[in-house]
């Protein structure tokens, strides 16, 4: 059984990692969005936005160590690593972003249903862009 696990586990090993470091990913974004909207009482748009810089922050570093392995080598492709990460990011924010336009400004729908609803959608979007795009087994 032990031996079944840890075979499933090396197997899936990205896709695990992913969604452990996505979900703390989550909690980031979904918690301070909570803090800016109901605590501080920032517009949900330019709150999801201060939420996304946090939690693309955190997601760059723990992506880049521990789900994809992929370090570089020298400043350049370190910034061009980063840069393809916050690119790719800044589509799904923008994704988020229609979303909330669409649910909370115009239809009044919750603001912590449709976060969550959206943030399922963008950590899927996020995995794909990040295995294809960002975090190539290269070392450039």
């Amino acid at each position: 059984m032990i031996k079944t696990v840890c075979s499933l586990f090396q197997k899936y090993r990205s896709e695990l990692l992913y969604l452990f470091f996505g979900g703390l990913t989550f909690l980031v974004s979904v918690a301070s969005f909570a803090l800016f909207v109901r605590n501080l009482g920032i517009n949900e748009l330019i709150a999801n936005v201060l939420s996304w810089i946090l939690a693309v922050l955190f997601a760059f570093f723990t992506n880049r160590l521990w789900v994809f392995h992929a370090p570089t080598t020298g400043a350049a492709a370190f910034l061009k690593q980063m840069l393809s990460f916050f690119g790719g990011r800044l589509l799904t924010l923008g994704v988020e972003e229609l979303l909330l336009f669409i649910f909370i400004t115009r239809l009044r729908f919750s603001e912590m249903a449709v976060k969550i609803a959206a943030q399922i959608l963008v950590i899927v979007l996020n995995y794909v862009i990040s295995k294809l795009f960002v975090f190539q087994k290269t070392t450039e």
